[in-house]
This record gives structure tokens, sequence and C-alpha cells, in this order.
């Protein structure tokens, strides 16, 4: 229990009031204006309820709608909902009824503390402040919304990459299903010739999509998968990307699995039909970690004996880190198709091209040279061992790998 503002302006008054009027007078009203005060404030402890709407599972970085509301309201009354760093609460504080959205910075379990509350007495020179409530949990997953955005971008043949021409899922099965216009990068054994000459353009044979594939993410939760990236981490990125993968897999009846791994395994979740929400309840809440990452140990977690697309979502920074990973890949690339995915950061690639106006500008700039060569090192390396390579800015990244997935599923490369 604590004064008001205007108790304790009330109190300085009769204080000042010493100087006009005898001092008993002026204690004995400063004394009424403390008994009102306590008075007040004992009165603000009234039983209140709370009703709330506020949701126990987010995907981070998109914003949710929450409520919270007196029954009945109060005229005196003030809510405030706390929140860790974690989570972003706007508005925090409204009189009676708090309505407004939380945001997710951080993938995981997090604590929405219980809502505050401040209740004035009916004179308003004591107060009250409580909590109301229990504490709520929040999960917050990878970012679902864009992975649902894909997997039905890719139903519906709308699926677009950095503004190519959308295209939808294609195979290279036994069925065949019909005759379109000749795309980018359509297998040269998809060409119809007898197609193209009649219509005087390129035409390719369109199959029905092979179902019933593995797909299993290789995720990498070492110590460089803890990066910030912008605004983020390559592992939120990573993870992000393995959502819409596995809703892509979903959507195209194929099987989807993960392995989540370190210097040891963390996770392992085999491939299954319409695993995609099993794999992001496994790997939501994964951490990156300080220890160096143990790629022969996941490759040989992941090797089955039915040939399978793998996804090695990891750190491409430069030949050396990525020794380890081009040393493993041979054991997947035997048998199985391999796609190594890591997401790029612009901001290296923006220092390359930025003017030079300083020592520092040059310095930084040929910084960024030595990173991008010693990539390219390692994204060469990578494709000679049999890997395929996919890199992209993280805002692409995840459309990215299910640009390569369909890719390979049309080259019957599963």
């Amino acid at each position: 229990m604590t004064p008001t503002p205007l108790a304790a302006w009330l109190l300085g008054a009769s204080a000042v009031s010493a100087l006009l009027f005898p001092w008993p007078l002026a204690l004995f009203i400063s004394l009424v204006v403390v008994g009102a005060a306590a008075a007040d404030a004992f009165s603000a402890r009234r039983e209140v309820r709370l009703s709330s709407d506020i949701p126990g599972l987010l995907a981070r970085g998109v914003p949710v709608a929450f409520s919270i509301e007196l029954d009945p309201a109060q005229a005196t009354a003030r809510l405030r909902q706390p929140a860790p760093p974690d989570l972003v609460v706007s508005p925090a504080e409204s009189p009676n009824r708090l309505c407004g959205t939380v945001t997710a910075l951080r993938r995981g379990r997090h604590l929405l503390p219980a809502p505050a509350l401040r209740l004035d007495g009916p004179l308003r020179l004591g107060r009250n402040f409580r909590r109301a409530g229990e504490d709520h949990e929040v999960l917050v997953y990878p970012d679902l919304p864009e992975a649902w955005r894909l997997a039905r971008a890719v139903r519906t043949g709308r699926l677009s990459v950095e503004g190519r021409r959308p295209r939808g899922p294609l195979g290279l099965g036994t069925d065949f299903e019909s005759i379109r216009d000749y795309q980018w990068d359509d297998d040269i054994r998809q060409v119809n010739w007898s197609a193209t000459v009649r219509m005087g353009r390129p035409m390719s044979n369109q199959y029905r999509v092979e179902q019933d594939r593995d797909v299993i993410c290789v995720v990498d939760a070492g110590r460089l998968m803890g990066a910030p990236l912008d605004g983020a981490t390559r592992l939120d990125i990573a993870l992000d990307a393995v959502a819409a993968l596995c809703f892509v897999a979903d959507e195209l009846s194929d099987h989807c699995g993960a392995v989540a791994f370190d210097s040891s395994l963390l996770r392992e979740i085999s491939p299954r039909r319409k695993g995609a929400r099993t794999v992001v309840r496994a790997l939501f809440d994964l951490e990156p970690s300080r220890a160096d990452s143990d790629y022969e140990l996941a490759f040989r977690a992941a090797s089955q004996a039915k040939r399978s697309f793998v996804v090695v979502l990891t750190d491409l920074l430069e030949e050396a880190a990525a020794r380890p990973l081009i040393e493993a890949v041979p054991l997947l690339a035997g048998r199985h198709a391999v796609l190594v995915a890591s997401p790029v950061d612009t901001d290296v690639e923006a220092l390359v091209s930025a003017p030079v106006e300083s020592v520092e500008d040059a310095y930084a700039a040929a910084a960024a040279i030595d990173v991008l060569e010693a990539r390219r090192r390692a994204v060469a390396r990578l494709r000679a061992s049999g890997a395929e390579v996919v890199q992209a800015p993280p805002r692409l990244f995840a459309a990215a790998c299910v640009e390569s997935y369909l890719r390979a599923k049309q080259r019957a490369r599963l």
C-alpha cells in the first residue's frame, strides 16, 4: 500500500500550513491526511476478477493479439502486462481493459508474468499494487506463417523465388501428366521435341510428382549457429527453413524427419508421413551451444538404407571451419541426395561494393573479400564431394531451400 501523488501534495500543504496556523492545527491536519491515505489504501485491497485471452503458442517475429479485462470494470484501476526481454508487449499498460499484441523475439519456452494491477481508493489518496492471476507459459515456434505460405504456394503452383517465374512441383516419374512450356531449370529429359517443333517454342513433358520419399533435415546447433544475423541467430533462420521444408514435404506426401546435433546428438526424429508438426514440436526450443559440431556423428545418425534427400543446415563460415563438414559429406553423398544450406550475411557482401572513403573502409572491404573467397572455396569443395549447395539471404532462405527440394524431385534425385 502506498500514498498517491495527491496524498503527498496534501501532506506537503499541511506542513506548509504550520507557517500560517498554530503548529498543533497543522499537525492535526497532517495526521488526518495520513490516516485518510492509509484508510483509502486499505479499501483499495478489494478483490477483483480478471478475464484474459493470452495466446499460449506464438511464432517468432509474428505479432499476436491478446486481451486482459477487469470484471467488473473499476474506475480507479490500471492494468499492466510485464514481459521478459524476449517478448515485446505493446501497449503494456491501460486502464481497466488492456488490448494489444505480444511479439516473440526468440524461439523456445518463455514465462509471461501475471498481470500487474494498480487500484486507487475512492478518495484517490491511497493505492494498492498486486499481481492478479498466474504466470503464463508461452511456446514460441519458428516462423510457421511463412512455412504455411510456402506450402500453399507449392500446392497452387505459385512458388516464386527472387522474382523467378512461378512454378509448381514437378516429378520425373513414370506417369505422364501434361505438356507445358519449357522452364529454365527443366531437365533435358523432359523436353518434348515433337511438341517443340509443332508449337515453334520449347515444350516439356510434365509428370506426376513422386511421393513417399524421405526428407531428413540435419540441423547444426553448434557454436557457429549462435551468431546473430538480421535480428535473429543463424539457428533461428535454419529452423524457419526446416519448418518450411517439412510442411512442403507434407503437402507433397513425402516423409520428413530431422537430426539436431552439436558435439553430440541432441534430437532425432525418424522420417514419417505428415511429420511436419512432430519435427517442429521437437526442435522449437533448440538453442545453439558452445561446442564444435561433429558432422560425422550426425551424418551416421541420418544415414539409412532408403535413399533420402538430406538437407544439412549449417554455417559455411570459411574453408577451415567447413573442413569437418567437407570431410564428412561423402558418408551421405554415396547413397543419398545431399543439400548443404547456409544463410549468407548480406552485410558482408555489402562491404565489398561499398564506396571506400577511409583506410578503415579499405580494411573492411579487404576482410569481406577474404571471407567471401573462403566461402567460395568451401562451396566448391562441397560440390566436388557430391553435395548441392544453396546460399541465400535470411528473408529468402526458407524459400530457396524449398526451391532446391522441388528441383531435386523434378530431377528424380530423391
